[in-house]
């Protein structure tokens, strides 16, 4: 079946983690409990702060977003895996695959966006406490979050038509769990060092623009939490920045390793692990991140449980 631009590859199949029936059942209760953490953990992260008032600002804001494109990139990723554990025949139709090739990328650039955009906000709540409220006001938060998405939208989208234009002759097996674009592009019967080349700026500008921005952003904070003078006070505005600092080292530490990895095939199951870590793990570990080290998250947690308690007493 030959389609056009000379493709007859109607679908891919993914390896994923080769491994006895037996293995595979395990690995797919495995994660399917960190997919079912993921989006409870995530869901309950963005309904706090949509419904409690304690939770109204830009930060809160900034991390209602964080966790709905966790709870997108689980979704885009994990339950194709998760069905393929169980399946005879691995497989992702060719349109899909391209789908979420870009949807988890178009994610993956929006998330370290916005963690650039808290570490930001983390800055100017510190160094300028007074006119913090007047620099991240509710519209400037918006057209922030707004102009991520756009942008990531764009980023991606030209390197996306690029490889649906491309012929895919066969092979069409992909290394991976996830349609990833390196082992995609190079199943492609064509030259693809532009697309390659296209996809190597944008990961450079994401990976080291932001990162060179959240690490700006960190220093100025150090130093003015050094210049506090009491040590309750230096603890307590450390503890403010401890749980996005955590997230984003999770996060640029993965990437850069998946981008820095050696290019032979023995280290493919090491740029796997790395993925699943950013698409599966960091979303579990998140909402428990930053509600375990936030004193708002919990106080706002034990009053919406301590409701619902109080209803269900009601209706009984």
């Amino acid at each position: 079946m030959e389609g056009r631009n000379g493709t007859c590859v109607t679908e891919f199949i993914l390896i994923g983690f080769p491994s006895p029936r037996e293995v595979e059942i395990v690995l797919f209760m495995l994660f399917f409990i960190i997919l079912v953490v993921a989006m409870i953990g995530n869901s309950i992260i963005i309904t706090l702060i949509c419904t409690d008032y304690r939770l109204q600002s830009p930060m809160y804001f900034f991390l209602c977003n964080l966790s709905l494109i966790e709870i997108l990139m689980t979704m885009t990723v994990v339950p194709k895996m998760l069905e393929n554990f169980l399946s005879e025949r691995k497989t992702i139709c060719f349109y899909g695959c391209l789908a979420q090739s870009y949807f988890y990328f178009l994610l993956g650039i929006s998330e370290y966006v916005l963690l650039a955009m808290m570490s930001y906000d983390r800055y100017v709540a510190m160094c300028y406490p007074l006119s913090y409220s007047i620099i991240m006001n509710g519209k400037v938060c918006i057209w922030l979050v707004v102009g991520l998405w756009m942008g990531a939208f764009f980023s991606i989208l030209v390197p996306t038509v690029i490889k649906l234009g491309l012929p895919y002759c066969g092979p069409n097996i992909i290394n991976h769990f996830f349609c990833d674009s390196a082992p995609l592009l190079h199943l492609a019967c064509a030259d693809i060092q532009l697309v390659e080349f296209i996809d190597f700026i944008i990961s450079l500008r994401v990976l080291l623009g932001y990162l060179l921005l959240t690490v700006i952003s960190y220093m100025y904070i150090i130093c003015t939490i050094i210049r506090i003078p009491s040590a309750k006070g230096r603890q307590k505005a450390f503890s403010t920045c401890a749980s996005h600092f955590t997230v984003v080292t999770i996060g640029y530490v993965t990437s850069i390793f998946i981008c820095v990895r050696p290019s032979e095939a023995s280290s493919m199951n090491l740029n796997k692990v790395a993925a699943l870590v950013t698409t599966a793990v960091t979303a579990m570990l998140n909402p428990l991140i930053f509600s375990l080290r936030n004193q708002k998250v919990k106080e706002a947690l034990r009053h919406s449980i301590a409701k619902c308690v109080r209803l269900i007493e009601h209706a009984v």
